[in-house]
């Protein structure tokens, strides 16, 4: 994981989550006593800070979000706030993949922008995301973020006009895209997903959180796909 302090040291579609079962969650989420744990704390490698927040203000799944997999009502959500430019992250990515793939629809997971300060190409790069978002929907942002994860160095190595070269090896049409991300028109979005894990406790990235029914486990770090695997077979039980 790399926190605000210290630096340390990908396609296939998803599904937008339905109105009706934003509401379903919501109201797991905000029903009744909240059960908060935290998952081990994986390698001193990958762990750069804890999580110090309030849990109990990490907002529901909603319509709003990006989601990876299928959304029956019955699921764990895995939500990540993440960083482009961190190389933690980047080695998370497929490993998120893979466990909601290996999951058969029992997990899906939510992407978060959290771009630390000291990648300074990140926030830009979490609008490109958006932008994907809008031009193609959930399915684009998707494909943009895999292709991001895939070719950044980390730690503002990409170099920024590869941001345009994503939208058009992924389908979107590079005048809108163009327009849409020097507009800046999704800075707030970026940000408000930054303020909100910084409500619960987020310093680093990747931090990931398994929401289900009315737990909450707070994941720290890149762990590996046996350790977030050890932790949703224990909510499932």
């Amino acid at each position: 994981m790399e926190n605000t302090e210290n630096n340390g040291n990908m396609n296939k579609s998803g599904m937008t989550l339905s109105l009706p079962l934003a509401i379903v969650v919501a109201g797991v989420l905000i029903a009744g006593a909240i059960l908060i744990t935290k998952a081990p704390a994986p390698s001193p490698a990958n762990n750069a800070g804890g999580n110090q927040g309030d849990l109990k203000k990490l907002a529901p799944v909603s319509e709003v979000d990006h989601i990876f997999g299928a959304s029956p009502a019955n699921k764990v959500f895995i939500i990540e706030f993440s960083d482009t430019e961190c190389p933690f992250c980047k080695r998370f990515h497929p490993t998120m993949k893979k466990i909601v793939e290996n999951y058969n629809g029992q997990v899906a997971w939510v992407y978060r922008h959290f771009p630390l300060a000291f990648h300074t190409k990140a926030k830009r790069e979490a609008e490109a995301t958006e932008c994907a978002a809008e031009l193609g929907s959930n399915d684009a942002f998707w494909k943009y973020l895999d292709q991001l994860f895939e070719i950044t160095p980390g730690n503002d190595g990409l170099d920024p006009t590869e941001l345009y070269n994503i939208a058009a090896y992924t389908g979107l049409d590079s005048v809108a895209f163009k327009n849409c991300l020097d507009s800046g028109k999704y800075t707030s979005k970026v940000e408000a997903d930054m303020k909100q894990g910084a409500e619960v406790g987020v310093s680093g990235t990747p931090s990931s959180f398994l929401v289900y029914k009315k737990k909450i486990v707070a994941i720290e770090g890149a762990q590996s796909y046996e350790a977030v695997k050890a932790e949703i077979d224990k909510l499932l039980k």
